[in-house]
């Protein structure tokens, strides 16, 4: 989660370097907090005067969620928000690209092995335990 934390500051960071211009050269922090509680929990935000801000909370090692800000070179608003748990970590934001849909075709195909399962699982197993019940090499 630290690596987590590092990589999205990092992306801040060089979000912020990367508009050489004065508005952001003469950037200043107007907040900043920082809390690191003794069971890993914790909680952080700042933001500037260009319009660059983020805060995150989580428990470290665990999870984390968040959000961050920063206006894009055409002047546009970007805005992520995230978590990151055990199954990964999870950006949204209307700037991020988006899967094209799944073809019709294969929702139909979906559907229809999901509705008809293998005659196995159907019985729960039983099959399978029956077919070796009867096969005669199990049989002494």
């Amino acid at each position: 989660m630290a690596k987590l934390f590092i990589c999205c500051l990092a992306a801040l960071c060089a979000v912020a370097v990367a508009r050489p211009d004065q508005y952001d050269a003469a950037a200043e922090t107007r907040s900043y907090s920082s809390d690191l509680k003794e069971d890993g929990s914790y909680q952080f935000q700042f933001d500037t005067t260009n319009g660059i801000a983020a805060q995150e909370s989580g428990v470290g090692g665990y999870y984390a969620s968040g959000s961050s800000a920063y206006y894009a070179p055409d002047g546009q608003l970007i805005t992520l928000t995230y978590t990151a748990d055990e199954n990964g970590f999870h950006p949204a934001g209307d700037h991020l690209p988006t899967p094209p849909p799944i073809p019709t075709a294969i929702l139909k195909a979906l559907e229809y092995i999901r509705t008809h399962p293998h005659e196995e699982e159907r019985q729960g197993g039983a099959a399978k335990v029956k077919h070796v019940l009867q096969d005669k090499r199990y049989h002494h």
